[in-house]
């Protein structure tokens, strides 16, 4: 990436009129923790995202569709550029299965840089269930992505699985990096 393009990206963050925090939540609770948190009707200016996607897991021959998260045990709290993130902490505490916002209680920040961009990927671009994307693999079995949740994210790809349609990807958020799965389809190159 050149250093027109860095600046075009960080434009287009700076205008998006909306803030972004990472919460920690009770993993596997984030769907009640949402729930919970809307039921508290805190107005309009405050929105939460939980980004998740979807694989075919094959158990003893069955294949079944699994919805599951994309960064497990958090949430992602959108708020206005006027608004305060700390006035949302009190009713976020009396919410049940709330940790804490990341870095931490005390030292609230927005996302920036590079977890902005990734967030905002599967937050804006891919939307709230990441499906298949679609790929081929060139003459040196390399994966293309043609479209989906993986394009933009083929520098992160580690391991492709030709055999169960899934792509492992690493994800870094807050100098923490973890491996997840997404699925793909393979298309045939000769169309």
């Amino acid at each position: 990436m050149n250093l027109v393009e860095k600046k075009n990206i960080s434009a287009n963050l700076n205008s998006i009129g909306a803030r972004y925090y990472a919460l920690q939540v009770r993993t596997r609770s984030e769907e009640k923790f949402m729930r919970l948190f809307r039921q508290q009707s805190l107005g309009d200016g405050a929105s939460l995202h939980f980004p998740q996607r979807s694989l075919d897991i094959r158990k003893r021959g069955i294949t079944s569709i699994s919805r599951l998260p994309i960064f497990p045990g958090y949430l992602f709290l959108e708020i206005q550029e006027t608004d305060e993130a700390l006035s949302y902490l009190p009713a976020l505490r009396k919410t049940e299965g709330f940790f804490r916002f990341l870095r931490a209680n005390n030292d609230i920040a927005p996302l920036k840089n590079r977890d902005l961009e990734l967030v905002l990927h599967f937050i804006k671009k891919v939307g709230p269930v990441a499906g298949k994307s679609k790929v081929y693999f060139d003459d040196n079995s390399h994966i293309v992505v043609l479209s989906g949740p993986l394009s933009g994210l083929e520098g992160k790809i580690v391991k492709a699985d030709q055999r169960k349609g899934r792509a492992k990807i690493k994800l870094d958020l807050y100098n923490d990096s973890f491996y997840i799965d997404l699925a793909f389809e393979h298309i045939d190159k000769s169309w």
